[in-house]
C-alpha cells in the first residue's frame, strides 16, 4: 500500500505550521493548504470532472477540473501542474485568481478546512481522465452550470459551489 501523502498545515495567513497525513488532517478538521483549478476552453465553457465514486469523501459529485493538496515540501506551482496531469492527463498555463478559507463538514466524520488557492487556465482538447480520480468529465457553459447548481446543488462538491460564489463576489470570471 502506498504511503499516504503528507499535506501542509497552515495558519490563517497560509504560513506552514506543520504537516500531517491527508486522512488524519480531514478527520481532525485542521486548516491546510489546498488548490482548485478551473479550466475553460475558447468557447467560454468550463471543464468539470465527476469525482470517482470511491473517493474517501465527496465521491460521485461534480466539481471543478482538478482539486488537491500540495505535498509537504512541494512548491504550490509544481503541485498544480502535477495534479492536473495526474487527474486529467493534460497540462496548461495556470494563473492564480483567488484565495480564501472555508470550512465544511463533508460527512463520514471528515471536515474540509482549507486555505484554498484558485487557479484558472485554458485548454481546448479532451482530457485523458484518470479513472482513480474521476468517473466522468464534461464541458458546460456558465449559464447551464448556474441553472444546474441552483436546481441540483447536492450534485456538486461543497468547495466548488463556494469557489463559484467567492469568484462572483470578487468580480472574477472563471469562464
Amino acid at each position: 500500500m502506498p504511503r499516504e501523502d503528507q499535506i501542509i498545515l497552515v495558519d490563517e495567513h497560509d504560513r506552514q505550521i506543520g504537516f500531517m497525513g491527508k486522512l488524519e488532517t480531514h478527520e481532525k478538521g485542521l486548516l491546510h493548504r489546498a488548490f482548485s483549478i478551473f479550466v475553460k476552453n475558447n468557447k467560454g465553457e468550463m471543464m468539470l470532472q465527476k469525482r470517482a465514486s470511491d473517493k474517501y469523501h465527496s465521491g460521485g459529485l461534480w466539481t471543478n477540473t482538478c482539486c488537491s493538496h500540495p505535498r509537504n515540501g512541494e512548491d504550490l506551482t509544481l503541485a498544480i501542474h502535477r495534479r492536473l496531469k495526474e487527474e486529467m492527463g493534460f497540462d496548461c498555463a495556470l494563473t492564480e485568481v483567488l484565495t480564501f478559507i472555508y470550512q465544511v463538514d463533508v460527512g463520514g466524520g471528515l471536515k474540509e478546512y482549507e486555505f484554498l488557492h484558485v487557479f484558472s487556465g485554458t485548454y481546448n482538447d479532451a482530457p485523458i481522465v484518470n479513472p482513480e480520480e474521476a468517473d466522468d468529465w464534461k464541458w458546460i457553459t456558465m449559464e447551464e452550470l448556474k441553472k444546474d447548481v441552483a436546481e441540483n446543488p447536492d450534485n456538486y462538491s461543497y468547495w466548488f459551489k463556494i469557489a463559484l460564489q467567492k469568484a462572483k463576489e470578487n468580480g472574477i470570471v472563471l469562464t
